[in-house]
């Protein structure tokens, strides 16, 4: 039996907001989404349209005004960019780096909402 990652989920509070985000700081572009009948919640997929892998954002009609409790935010996705250094730039213009690790050549940016994803420089070889 084998099982391969499908996709992982954040919540937001402003969907169109994250989506920009998420285009404008990841390159990742929609791929579907799906609007609840009642207009309760909003689920958009996000891909790098390198593989199988999904980012899905969901809004949810009755936590719009308030945000998300994180924790320690210590759980976060991670992106690796193959041009760190045009990334970095980018991020600095966006207003987005949370936290840098020069010593681990590697940083973080926040989303509108709060959540962490980390940068990585591109790896050599690929699993």
């Amino acid at each position: 039996m084998e099982f391969y990652f499908a996709h992982s989920n954040l919540n937001v509070r402003d969907m169109q907001r994250s989506l920009d985000f998420y285009e404008k700081a990841l390159g990742l572009s929609l791929q579907k989404e799906k609007l609840a009948e009642d207009g309760s919640f909003r689920l958009a997929f996000l891909s790098d349209c390198k593989g199988l892998y999904q980012l899905e954002l969901t809004w949810l009609r009755e936590h719009q005004d308030h945000p998300y409790d994180l924790g320690e935010n210590e759980s976060h996705l991670a992106f690796y960019a193959e041009d760190f250094e045009k990334a970095h730039r980018l991020h600095e213009e966006l207003g987005c780096i949370c936290f840098e690790n020069e010593k681990m050549g590697i940083y973080f940016i926040e989303d509108p909402d709060g959540y962490w994803l980390e940068i990585l420089p591109p790896v050599k070889a690929r699993l």
